[in-house]
């Protein structure tokens, strides 16, 4: 059961990094033709249910929120804290 478990989380996590990392280059996407954004909320939320190293990726590939410190330095440390849980919950 408990490989289950950690399956089903990497695949939700595999999923929401996935929507997080679409949700960047839209919101880029958006920025260069000053069109309607994401709003950053949305963004960290993705980040922290789950989707941070997709927004990390995002922001590494297509160049956006590099200079945003909340950006920066919280999806970094929202990414080491959900290492920090999945390892000690599932160890």
């Amino acid at each position: 059961m408990k490989d289950f478990n950690t399956e089903v989380i990497i695949y939700i996590f595999l999923i929401l990094s996935s929507i997080g990392f679409i949700l960047m280059g839209l919101d880029k996407f958006k920025a260069r033709r000053h069109k309607w954004r994401i709003k950053e909320s949305i963004l960290l939320f993705y980040a922290l249910i789950g989707g941070s190293i997709g927004i990390i990726i995002g922001m590494i590939v297509f160049n956006h929120k590099i200079r945003n410190k909340k950006f920066k330095l919280g999806v970094p440390i929202i990414f080491l804290s959900q290492i920090i849980l999945f390892l000690n919950f599932f160890n």
